[in-house]
């Protein structure tokens, strides 16, 4: 009776492959290209399958063919390569909307300001293309003191150059810094005598003591966050506010980029209203996790809690953000050993500045690892990144941290070889900004750390050894959202000049696409249906040029993604 039972299954079984059942009936076939599963038991098949926004079959073309019905459409991919949709797991994208109507002055590779004179041309020039009023305020973003050719910040008296009525604030490329004129000083109610805040510095002229328009850390976010609620509120055509279109703007640039999870990590002010209205309106086509910063929404953050781990219209709460230091190239990271070269103002031991003392980070992670609730910990500065494996390190010991939280330390950049077994130990998923070596590495080498410390920075190999899951970002709008350049930075180690930098770091690319797609699903808590192309896991794909694993690694930040696909649906094609 069992075996009649048994072929009696088995006939059934045949009969309903034979036939092709609308069950077994796929919304779209992929063949004819190399298909990089990223799972390391199959690295790569012939075909796959979508049914219903998911991953139906993965396998060989004459066996993914069989789930062809009349309504299945069949694509050839012409000898281009599908992979897993790119994970950003760390980046500003409420920040690259905001600064959407931001005066660009990002150099070299993405822009064109290599120089200060080149910069106030930009900024005379939009003046007068915008024919603006003489009191408008103009915001300018991306300068790079570490690119330009003055190797310096803009100062105060440079801008007051450009206008002494418009008042004028560019933001350094990192984030972390800004500059003003005389004329936006006055209109932030900034006076000569202002006091450094806590985690902040007003830079002054080294003769005069006078504000020389710098302003790092808290100082600026402050000025930024004071001028934000001295404009006017976006005006609204047809029911969708400035802002959004914006919004809309940034999104298709992540989706250009291949990214199918996209990432705010550092959510506050306008930016949480702002990410309500676009899930409420159903505007994304990508998820989106948000970081709430901490600090910024301390008095709130349990009722912003209750959204954790939880999507709704494609927006979810991943956790709470804490910048513990400043920018390495900005020269605001907080280190053991002085600066190679202090900024200007500085004196020869500077090491940057903390933002919180150990017993403040220690109280608020404890807070919310207390309730189940992970964290990101931007970390640069190697005396950050201690403060960070000492307090989490004591919450562990307390019971309070759990591995299975999955902390991340973001940037991680002035790395020591000590860290590695520490953050093993403890734990927490280091997310490298991987793009630094070929951006700044050079800068780095002659003017930050010098030539020992440069060599280890994201150190991604080391982690690799050590059997660390380490993850990488693009921090953008420090830069486009660009993950192809940290694939390629963390594969070749080369910066801007040619100059290998730490080459005994070098990850294959096979581990450098690992670290943006299921080791990014996994930082997430999502591995279970994202970051690897698996039966029964989201449709979320990328068709790029080029198969990276046999590409010249020397060409990787030439390839182009030419479809993005959200659960099955095309959002992006080149």
């Amino acid at each position: 009776m069992r075996s009649l039972l048994y072929i009696i299954s088995n006939v059934l079984l045949l009969a309903t492959i034979g036939c092709n059942s609308s069950s077994q009936e796929g919304d779209t076939i992929y063949f004819g290209g190399p298909i990089l599963t990223m799972e390391d038991s199959r690295p790569e098949v012939e075909a796959l399958v979508v049914k219903d926004g998911k991953i139906a079959f993965v396998g060989r073309k004459a066996e993914a063919l069989k789930w062809s019905g009349k309504g299945t459409i069949e694509v050839d991919l012409k000898g281009e390569t599908m992979l897993p949709g790119l994970i950003d797991v760390h980046s500003h994208i409420t920040s690259r909307a905001g600064m959407a109507q931001a005066v660009d002055l990002s150099p070299s590779p993405y822009g064109t300001v290599d120089d200060i004179p080149h910069l106030q041309e930009v900024i005379r020039s939009y003046i007068l293309k915008q024919n603006l009023p003489e009191q408008a305020p103009i915001l300018g973003n991306g300068y790079d003191d570490a690119i330009m050719s003055e190797h310096r910040h803009p100062t105060r008296a440079e801008l007051d150059a450009i206008s002494q009525t418009h008042p004028i604030i560019i933001v350094h490329a990192s984030g972390h810094a800004s500059v003003a004129n005389t004329a936006m000083f006055k209109l932030l109610g900034i006076k000569e005598d202002v006091k450094d805040p806590q985690g902040g510095h007003y830079g002054r002229d080294s003769k005069t003591k006078l504000l020389n328009g710098k302003m790092e850390e808290n100082a600026s976010f402050e000025a930024l966050m004071k001028l934000t609620s001295l404009l006017p509120k976006p005006t609204k055509t047809d029911s969708i506010s400035d802002e959004i279109k914006s919004f809309i703007a940034a999104q298709d640039e992540w989706l250009s980029y291949g990214q199918t999870t996209m990432c705010d990590g550092r959510t506050m002010g306008v930016g949480l209203d702002l990410l309500k209205e676009i899930a409420a309106k159903k505007i994304l086509k990508a998820d989106l996790v948000y970081f709430p910063d901490f600090e910024a929404n301390k008095k709130n953050w349990e009722v912003l809690a209750k959204d954790y781990m939880r999507y709704e219209n494609r927006l979810k709460l991943g956790g709470f953000k804490f910048s513990d230091d400043g920018s390495p190239q900005g020269k605001t990271a907080w280190l053991t050993e002085p600066y190679l070269v202090p900024p200007e103002g500085q004196t020869k031991d500077y090491k940057g500045f903390p933002i919180f003392t150990d017993e403040v980070l220690y109280a608020d992670l404890k807070a919310i690892f207390s309730k189940g609730i992970t964290a990101q910990l931007h970390v640069n500065g190697d005396a950050a990144i201690d403060q960070a494996i000492r307090v989490i390190g004591k919450l562990k010991e307390e019971g309070i941290y759990k591995p299975e939280m999955r902390a991340t330390l973001i940037h991680v950049q002035n790395s020591r070889p000590d860290h590695i077994e520490k953050i093993r130990k403890l734990g927490v998923i280091p997310s490298y900004f991987s793009a630094h070596v070929y951006l700044w590495g050079d800068w780095h080498y002659q003017s930050v750390f010098g030539p020992k410390r440069a060599a280890f920075i994201s150190p991604a190999e080391a982690a690799k050894k050590a059997g660390i899951t380490f993850t990488m970002h693009h921090d953008a709008p420090v830069t486009p959202p660009d993950l192809w350049t940290g694939i390629y930075a963390a594969v070749n180690r080369t910066t801007r000049s040619g100059m290998v930098l730490g080459g005994d770091q070098k990850i294959s690319v096979w581990d450098a696409l690992k670290a943006v797609t299921i080791n990014a699903a996994y930082q997430y808590q999502e591995e279970d249906r994202k970051g690897s192309l698996e039966v029964g896991k989201l449709a979320d794909l990328i068709i790029v040029n080029e198969n990276p694993l046999t590409l010249d690694p020397a060409r990787l930040r030439s390839i182009q993604v030419m479809e993005t696909i959200k659960e099955g649906k095309i959002v992006f094609k080149r």
